[in-house]
């Protein structure tokens, strides 16, 4: 028996039927048991050789889709660090629209990055190939990265526009107040006679936070005549702002401040009738009304 034989079952069967013809003529009783007992083994020898070559198919068959289940895990996973990277840029863009809408003083909910947008279509659904979805997701990637530059743009915008807006003088100086002389000709209020009164007077008590107008630099701490203690802020941008008759000064020459923070303590000092805040503007070396610069801040008088 060969190795031929084995592998191919009907050569061996052939071989088989063959020898037992020559016997069946010498010996009938014996050539028949034979016949019998070598069906039996030829049969069983078959089987045998056709379940090896099942279990090798078989094995074949389940190493490929291992393999297969494998690459689709992986590409899976790619597509998900994808998935992972577009998000992070999308959360990137939504905490960039929602800084944008509060500097630009958008109205609540006009732009809500937390509401899904509404989108539709009637077109056949159908599955989306590999290379396709990964096209998408480049484009996507592409569009999400204009759009990120161009809102980072509009931030740096919209910062340098809030900066200049708070260099300009826009609240007053002292907290819940009103105005008792305004800006302009007036009968001097020590001597009697008439007077130009170059800012605007507050009503305040003694020891009232006096509040810086805007942001500046602090350009002069100290006493000036007829104006007691006076602080005076440069806001850079050709306007100057004059802080007079304090009982105390909070603030050395040369000190940052901002719009809202506190620069002195209000008094009567110089030529005063009583505690108040007096306020000067000037823009390029020209003292002008400050009340233009205060609309928002509700005075009356």
């Amino acid at each position: 028996m060969t190795v031929s034989n084995i592998v191919n079952p009907r050569g061996l069967i052939a071989d088989a039927l063959d020898f037992l013809g020559q016997q069946a003529a010498r010996r009938p009783a014996l050539a028949l048991s034979a016949f019998m007992a070598g069906g039996m083994a030829l049969l069983v020898a078959g089987g045998a050789a056709g379940s090896a070559i099942s279990q090798q198919r078989l094995a074949a068959e389940t190493a490929r889709a291992h393999t297969g289940q494998a690459q689709a895990q992986r590409e899976l996973n790619a597509i998900a660090a994808r998935v992972g990277e577009l998000q992070a840029q999308a959360n990137r863009l939504n905490a960039l629209g929602d800084r944008l809408t509060r500097m630009g003083g958008l109205k609540d909910g006009e732009f809500d990055f937390d509401r899904p947008v509404g989108v539709g279509g009637d077109g056949e659904v159908r599955d989306m190939p590999k290379g396709e979805l990964g096209r998408s997701l480049d484009m996507l990637e592409h569009r999400l990265g204009n759009s990120g530059d161009q809102l980072t743009v509009l931030g740096a915008l919209l910062t340098n526009r809030q900066l200049t807006l708070n260099a300009v003088p826009s609240r007053a100086p002292v907290l819940d107040s009103y105005i008792t002389s305004g800006f302009g000709e007036r009968a001097d209020p020590v001597v009697g006679g008439g007077e130009f009164h170059k800012g605007i007077d507050f009503s305040a008590h003694t020891g009232d936070p006096v509040l810086a107008v805007a942001d500046g630099v602090v350009s002069f701490v100290g006493e000036r005549s007829g104006y007691g203690n006076v602080v005076e802020i440069d806001h850079g941008n050709g306007y100057v702002t004059r802080y007079a008759h304090n009982s105390q000064l909070e603030r050395r020459q040369g000190e940052l401040v901002r719009a809202g923070q506190e620069i002195a303590k209000a008094g009567s000092t110089g030529r005063s009738t009583g505690a108040h805040v007096h306020l000067e503007v000037w823009q390029d070396g020209r003292v002008i009304d400050p009340r233009p610069f205060l609309q928002g801040a509700r005075l009356r008088g």
